[in-house]
């Protein structure tokens, strides 16, 4: 097997407690403004990029939670798209996506992933 394996850098960025239960917040994580949600009905938190393509503002961590066909989704609160925030796609413009971060809780505090920068990258 060749190749290299993708290594992942873990950014603490808050508290759990500090989170907003079905609600969003937002964190500047090296630069990129990332919306953090903690869905309580399925014990679950996810990031995703703030920046809402469709109004051009940082804004999706003000946004709605929600399900759609079993699906987690933030509804942006400018024109209301909603995203996926196990994918980030637009449910309504499958052209429109919104990053995805690897998330966890390792000791209370909520972690973001980045792609580690190597030597050759």
């Amino acid at each position: 097997m060749s190749g290299k394996c993708p290594q992942t850098a873990w950014i603490s960025v808050c508290r759990v407690e500090d989170l907003e239960p079905d609600a969003g917040v937002c964190a500047l994580v090296n630069g990129e403004q990332v919306a953090i949600f903690y869905l309580t009905q399925l014990n679950q938190v996810y990031a995703i990029g703030n920046y809402d393509p469709f109004s051009g503002a940082n804004v999706l961590s003000r946004g709605l939670t929600g399900s759609l066909g079993g699906e987690p989704v933030v509804a942006s609160p400018i024109y209301k798209q909603h995203f996926s925030l196990k994918s980030g796609r637009c449910l309504e413009d499958a052209s429109q996506a919104v990053p995805t971060y690897p998330v966890r809780i390792v000791d209370g505090w909520v972690q973001v992933g980045l792609p580690k920068q190597g030597e050759n990258a």
